[in-house]
């Protein structure tokens, strides 16, 4: 079986009856893998597809809000973003500066300033319901892929949570 839409093409499913869609999308000056996938394609609506659409077409507009919501958390000494920046200065020293893309001495508005968005993942079946409908993944360091930040959405393009790899 398949499903067919306007953004993202036929998605035919696999054996196991799953759907997968992945491209690499340009996003500022780097590239973006965006993967879409479900375990059941008769659990993906064609509402969930427009939405997933929706959210590639602004991931401008989605990553603001991202690094809005680990601004926001920054208040508390004890959340996965405070955490993170920490674990960063500690692990990186004095070579953290060498990856701010724009230190303005605010060490960590600009660490999340200077993350990058490494992949973008549409859990398409999860539409409407209360997991996350879409994971971000942030890193300081591209090559070090165990040191990420993942901004949970709501189908709503909403934050849910922002939370640490580990």
């Amino acid at each position: 079986m398949a499903i067919e839409h306007d953004f993202f093409g036929l998605l035919e499913s696999g054996p196991d009856g799953s759907i997968f869609w992945s491209e690499n999308v340009e996003f500022g000056d780097q590239s973006v893998t965006v993967d879409l996938t479900a375990p059941d394609q008769d659990d993906v609506s064609i509402d969930a597809l427009d939405v997933a659409a929706a959210m590639i077409s602004s991931l401008e507009s989605i990553d603001l809000a991202a690094r809005n919501a680990m601004v926001n958390e920054l208040d508390d000494r004890t959340s996965e973003v405070t955490e993170y920046i920490l674990q960063q200065q500690a692990t990186l020293g004095d070579e953290l500066d060498d990856l701010l893309s724009d230190p303005s001495g605010d060490t960590h508005i600009d660490v999340i300033k200077s993350l990058q968005l490494m992949s973008m993942t549409i859990l398409a079946d999860e539409h409407g319901g209360t997991d996350p409908f879409a994971v971000l993944e942030y890193a300081l360091d591209p090559d070090s892929t165990d040191d990420v930040l993942l901004v949970n959405l709501s189908s709503d393009g909403q934050v849910q949570s922002v939370t640490s790899a580990d």
